[in-house]
């Protein structure tokens, strides 16, 4: 049934008559007469005893008033929840993003999000690379993804938000023979602790030192692997950021030419949530200039 006849049959309960509830609803008594008429009809019961001076609800109309007022409960607090995302007091974004960028630059972005919306969930999903976030956003698994965009997302609407520069992390014992900062056909020569598991971590050493043979420990879980720099066991590169956040008593060093990626978000093509949107804004307020 129409809901402009439910908030109708009810405010004719609530006044007990035509004439004082279609002065509350403003509209002329003839139509409000109309449709309750149309009511009873479409439900083929009679809603209200005509025959005294105030309309008395019948037995059916005693259990549509019931009904009717849930109804208009429930639509209710549908508005209230819609206006609540829209004005960002509730509601969620979901964003994926892989290995490579679990803590710079997603944990900053995170954190301003949530300073300025703190009501708001966000949904951190992790994704097998590139690929795996490319294809979490075409299944609707999320709404926007942290990407290195020197991948192939043209697909997918795109917003850079800086450019990451990737720097080696070294034990002192290995610093001390090297030059600072470190030409990248150096690098070939320095044992390195990596994730070859991890397809942008591959492809990233492949192309800085070929055929990654100097990748002496071939390691999936980024804490293992920062300790196992702190302990000598080898190099490693990762962005600077995590590298001067993560790891302690170790010589972080550029490499020359210097080496860096453009990161951004990535969404499908269309209007995102009210959240989405907040997230991109916030992302694009905070955008670093690429390294000199």
């Amino acid at each position: 049934m129409d809901l402009h006849l439910v908030t109708y049959f009810v405010a004719v309960v609530d006044h007990g008559g035509i004439t004082r509830a279609a002065q509350s609803l403003y509209i002329s008594q003839p139509s409000l007469s109309q449709a309750i008429r149309t009511l009873e009809r479409r439900l083929g019961v009679t809603l209200f005893d005509r025959t005294g001076r105030r309309l008395e609800l019948t037995e059916d109309g005693r259990t549509l008033d019931v009904a009717a007022r849930r109804i208009l409960a429930d639509v209710e607090r549908a508005k209230a929840k819609v206006a609540a995302v829209r004005e960002l007091v509730s509601g969620r974004v979901d964003v994926v993003t892989y290995a490579a960028f679990s803590i710079d630059p997603i944990v900053d972005l995170v954190r301003r999000f949530r300073e300025q919306y703190p009501r708001v969930t966000v949904r951190i999903i992790d994704a097998d690379g590139p690929t795996g976030v490319l294809g979490a956003l075409r299944r609707g698994e999320a709404e926007l993804g942290v990407i290195d965009l020197s991948v192939d997302h043209s697909a997918l609407r795109s917003v850079p938000i800086g450019d990451q520069e990737l720097v080696l992390a070294l034990p002192g014992v290995l610093a001390e023979t090297l030059p600072d900062p470190v030409p990248r056909s150096a690098v070939r020569d320095i044992p390195l602790v990596q994730d070859l598991g991890d397809k942008s971590d591959a492809a990233l050493i492949s192309d800085l030192v070929g055929e990654p043979a100097n990748v002496v420990i071939d390691c999936t879980h980024p804490g293992a692997t920062w300790e196992l720099v702190m302990r000598g066991a080898g190099a490693t590169v990762l962005p600077r950021l995590v590298a001067e956040e993560q790891l302690r008593g170790v010589s972080i060093r550029s490499m020359t030419p210097k080496l860096t990626r453009p990161v951004g978000l990535v969404q499908r093509s269309g209007p995102g949530s009210p959240a989405a949107s907040a997230f991109v804004a916030i992302a694009q307020s905070t955008r670093t200039p690429a390294p000199e």
